[in-house]
């Protein structure tokens, strides 16, 4: 009756300690994707949630929608120029913006700029997308602009 108590034991230790790894795997997975902010950054970075690609791999609905909004009710921002970057598997088409005006645009790459950035304002860019795979695509994010302690790397989007 002991030896299987402890046999028992043992099991449910083992058992617990792989459940406590897969936990914490899955943990580190979902941070991966969230964006890299500095401390005291005001600007959100807005990206989509939801979308749906046709049988071609475009994105419907006029594509995808990427821009900061800035939080502070008090302060503006100079100069602020936010690019959106493929890493994987994804392509720009025609790119319009919201708030500001196109900078660059390119297949991979897409900038817009404001000269200034209101209090609670908004800078974006709508932009047709082709997916090249639907299961796995990434990009980047970066921010410029002056009158803020933001990073220049803003994290990353994408599956």
């Amino acid at each position: 009756m002991r030896t299987s108590f402890r046999i028992l034991a043992v099991a449910g230790v083992v058992t617990a300690g792989q459940l406590a790894l897969a936990t914490g795997a899955s943990a580190r997975a979902e941070t991966g994707t969230e964006t890299a902010k500095s401390t005291g950054c005001p600007v959100d970075i807005v990206y989509p949630s939801r979308f749906s690609v046709n049988a071609s791999g475009w994105v419907t609905d006029g594509g995808l929608y990427f821009g900061v909004r800035n939080k502070s009710t008090t302060k503006s921002f100079k100069k602020v120029t936010f690019t959106v970057t493929d890493v994987k598997n994804i392509r720009f088409g025609t790119a319009t913006a919201k708030g500001g005006k196109v900078s660059h645009r390119t297949s991979k790459t897409v900038s817009v700029y404001t000269t200034t950035l209101k209090k609670k304002g908004a800078l974006g860019v709508k932009m047709q997308t082709h997916l090249l795979n639907t299961h796995t695509y990434k990009v980047r994010f970066t921010l410029h602009g002056s009158g803020w302690n933001c990073a220049v790397d803003q994290g990353t989007w994408g599956s």
